[in-house]
């Protein structure tokens, strides 16, 4: 992944407000005292972040989401099941998370006020969308979608669960519980939509591109 200068700053800054953040939360004030450690004029400021601390959080989660993955790359996945590798993904991505779980705990927080819904979606997106890929999902009809949004939908309870730092065992069984239910929900899922989203694709105009052969 290329590293751009505005990473590189936001990589500056986080280093320094973390050890803030564990204490005084992700909060504008501890954002400032970090950046003016980190030596960051205003300038680089709205670089590594526009929207100030919205980004900061964004960059953390990058990070981890980056550090997962490269974990998972080391990995031979190849003799697991489908269900395996994804435990895998998200056991990867909560194991980048552990050295900051005070900064995690915060972040849950904030990202629980409406205003930070829609950031906070976007990031477990993010995560359920390399989880899936380095399960080897290759979808690009509504099961891609519902695999993602099923899963991103479990991460919050996940991640609730492992802030009270249980044991490995409990986790990993409790994650496993969590993925066997959303499994069960895509299922049903598929069952109702699949052929729903089949009928509207047969009645849609044709759009100039050539009949199917089979019809």
């Amino acid at each position: 992944m290329t590293v751009t200068p505005s990473r590189k700053l936001r990589r500056r800054w986080l280093e320094k407000l973390l050890p803030e953040v564990a204490f005084d939360g992700w909060t504008d004030a501890a954002a400032a005292r970090a950046a003016n450690d980190a030596g960051l004029d205003e300038g680089e400021q709205a670089l590594a972040a526009p929207r100030g601390v919205i980004d900061l959080i964004d960059g953390f989660f990058e990070e981890a989401g980056e550090a997962a993955k490269a974990d998972l790359a080391a990995q031979d996945l190849s003799a697991m099941r489908v269900p395996d590798k994804v435990k895998a993904g998200v056991l990867a991505w909560l194991k980048a998370l552990e050295p900051n779980r005070e900064a995690v705990r915060r972040a849950v927080s904030r990202g629980m006020v409406p205003w930070n819904a829609g950031p906070a979606l976007q990031r477990g997106w993010a995560v359920a969308d390399f989880v899936w890929d380095a399960a080897g999902d290759t979808a690009e009809d509504y099961n891609r979608y519902s695999k993602r949004g099923l899963l991103t939908a479990i991460l919050p309870p996940i991640v609730l669960y492992w802030l009270d730092n249980p044991s490995q065992e409990d986790l990993d069984d409790y994650v496993s519980r969590r993925l066997a239910q959303a499994s069960g929900a895509g299922r049903t899922a598929g069952k109702i939509l699949g052929p729903l989203l089949d009928a509207i694709g047969s009645k849609r105009p044709n759009s100039g591109k050539a009949p199917d052969a089979r019809n």
